[in-house]
């Protein structure tokens, strides 16, 4: 890809231009390196801007500035060279790795322009310092695994899936209600979001469900199943964890686990687990509020090996929870003990993955400390040769993220490999909603230019989970139903040309999500069509017995066609990404690999023509037509490209 050209806003035909080679590549797109990289870093200056020289100014973070000037170098019609070399080695010393901040300044005499950089990669210039450039350095023998990122994951809410075979006897707990509505049933909700809710009604999806639907989950190319949490716990979600060291009876317990991973392994598919470990429920051998599990567990005992697992404030009745609710006290992690029950030898971490599972995703990753996650992570790839993936719940950029007050260090080797993409996510539907097409633009190139390639593409992109709307109701509603009470929502559903333009932007949002680096994540039932607001909405049962509705069979249709094309399409398996076009509403990028190439257009404005140049041949891997000289991408459709030959 070539550098872009940046322009000064106050003379179009002025502009500066930023290059950065690491032996010999240019790596102008990235802002992320492995430790040990030499950087050359070229400034072009245009002579109109009257520029007599140029510092390079840095900081590692929360360090003081060092300013660089670059050497002179050049003249070439009109235009002046500069340049200064950056070793990572000298920037980070003995850590291996760092977050470091920069910015360039061109001195005018008394008016020095800076560089305000809006997404990591392009910038204006301003008449006073501005946004940085970020660099991440991160550790030259990090890896993240090779397998992961292929095909197409899906993510199951089991107890709302399927309900396997019944004449496997299946375990209630106590207090369990069973809603035997599948088709119609709603979830149990509150009047006011926010209030207690028992969580404690079933629909009866479990672990043989998953199993029994394994030949479908395929025919939608799917490589990995993320499952939210199994262990054993009262609520329906799970998130409440009564014992990790058993599977929920209610989803089949330890059997129907097992057989699920064989069964799914069979069928190159990998089992991902939804790992809870910043707290557990009142209502467990740990903390045993009710006493459940006898006299022992913290509450009832200050002598109980879990007392120190948890932070008292008033014996027994006040402690630390999870964001003050009371039903989820949270874990000790500066507790050795505690730490080493999940991330020691034969820990969880490990039991599972010895079991057979592909990966953990980390809920609230945000709230998990450094000391656990290094420590999970060490743990993780010991037991699976390294090839067990490390997902974290993280909702913002997460190079740079900085939690409770803390920077977090997640992608400098020791940690994660992969985050939720929810900034993805954000700009996609703000595409499809309002056309916003420099935020998508934005997003994309921030978040490339932000993490470690083997990183950007492992990201679990995606469209909705069990925390956020449906994205076909997101989609396709009127804005304002998004503040109806609960009583409406739970009954609320889209009109018929809400529906036509929800799928309309559905295809768009779906075609985005598959084909930008990382790996897309299908929630389930997103794919038929499911519609649904919030939590508890958004977790409505499968509609295994509607599918033949028409909406629900164009929409899976389409989605099983971008899962052959991901499983396909060798460019999207870890293909270089740059954009080759934008506009205010549309887009074009690039995904190319060993010499194969593939262009995605998405428009949400005027019709849009791209040229073709000779000799080339574009097929529309959606529906199959060939192009040459020209293609126009009409309003509110997306295309995926692939470049033939003559």
């Amino acid at each position: 890809m070539l550098p872009k050209i940046y322009f000064d806003t106050d003379d179009n035909a002025a502009y500066v231009q930023i290059r950065k080679f690491a032996d010999a590549e240019d790596v102008s797109n990235l802002g992320a390196l492995p430790y040990g990289t030499k950087l050359t870093i070229e400034v072009v200056v245009s002579r109109r801007l009257g520029a007599s020289g140029v510092v390079l100014r840095v900081c590692r973070d929360g360090d003081a500035d060092r300013d660089i000037p670059l050497d002179f170098c050049r003249s070439d019609n009109h235009l002046d060279v500069y340049s200064c070399s950056l070793d990572t080695v000298m920037l980070c010393g003995e850590d291996r790795e760092g977050l470091f901040y920069y910015e360039f300044l061109l001195l005018r005499g008394e008016h020095t322009a800076f560089t305000d950089s809006y997404n990591n990669c392009d910038f204006d210039l301003s008449e006073r310092p501005g946004s940085r450039f970020r660099l991440l350095v991160y550790k030259e023998d990090f890896k993240t695994p090779e397998a992961f990122g292929k095909g197409v994951m899906y993510q199951i809410f089991t107890d709302r899936f399927y309900r396997g075979d019944e004449a496997r006897s299946l375990t209630l707990k106590d207090d369990a209600l069973i809603n035997p509505d599948w088709d119609r049933g709603i979830p149990q909700y509150t009047s006011e979001p926010g209030e207690p809710l028992k969580n404690n009604m079933f629909f009866g999806g479990n672990l043989w469900g998953v199993a029994d639907k394994l030949d479908y989950l395929k025919s939608l190319g799917v490589t990995y199943i993320y499952l939210n949490p199994i262990f054993d716990a009262y609520s329906n979600h799970k998130y409440d964890t009564a014992n990790y060291e058993k599977v929920d009876e209610m989803f089949g317990g330890d059997e129907a686990f097992d057989y699920l991973v064989s069964k799914a392994k069979e069928k190159g598919i990998g089992i991902i687990l939804d790992g809870v470990f910043n707290h557990t429920g009142d209502d467990s051998i740990y903390f045993n509020r009710y006493g459940k599990y006898g006299n022992g567990g913290a509450y009832n005992d200050p002598n109980s090996p879990y007392f120190k697992w948890y932070n008292f404030k008033e014996y027994p009745n006040k402690y630390e929870s999870w964001w003050g609710i009371e039903i989820l006290p949270k874990l000790n992690h500066e507790n050795s003990d505690c730490r080493k029950y999940f991330t020691g030898e034969d820990g969880i971490i490990q039991k599972y993955i010895k079991r057979g599972i592909a990966g953990w995703r980390l809920d609230v990753a945000d709230e998990l400390s450094d000391d656990f996650l290094d420590e999970l992570r060490a743990t993780a790839k010991s037991a699976s040769n390294g090839e067990a993936v490390i997902i974290g719940e993280v909702w913002e950029n997460a190079a740079d993220k900085v939690a409770y007050g803390k920077r977090r260090r997640y992608f400098r080797g020791d940690q994660l490999d992969s985050v939720m993409n929810y900034p993805l996510k954000n700009a996609i539907v703000a595409f499809c909603q309002w056309g916003d097409g420099e935020m998508l633009y934005n997003t994309l190139t921030e978040i490339y230019s932000s993490y470690p390639p083997c990183v950007s593409h492992k990201l679990m992109n995606l469209l909705g989970t069990h925390d956020t709307d449906r994205i076909l109701t997101v989609l396709g509603r009127d804005e304002e139903d998004e503040f109806l009470p609960n009583s409406e929502k739970a009954k609320k559903r889209l009109s018929r040309d809400q529906l036509e333009h929800g799928i309309d932007m559905l295809k768009i949002a779906a075609a985005l999500q598959f084909t930008a680096y990382g790996i897309p994540c299908v929630y389930y039932g997103d794919e038929v069509g499911l519609e649904g607001y919030g939590d508890p909405f958004c977790r409505m049962p499968f509609p295994w017995n509607r599918l033949d509705e028409k909406h629900r069979a164009e929409i899976l249709a389409y989605y099983r066609a971008l899962g052959s094309i991901r499983n396909t399409e060798k460019a999207l398996d870890g293909g270089q990404f740059y954009v080759l076009k934008r506009a205010e509403s549309s887009i074009a990028y690039v995904r190319e690999k060993d010499g194969e190439r593939i262009i995605v257009c998405a428009n949400r404005g005027q019709d849009l023509d791209l040229e073709i140049p000779c000799g080339v041949i574009y097929k529309d891997l959606i529906d199959n037509k060939e192009y040459k000289n020209s293609v126009t991408v009409r309003s509110d459709r997306a295309m995926i490209l692939k470049e033939i030959k003559k």
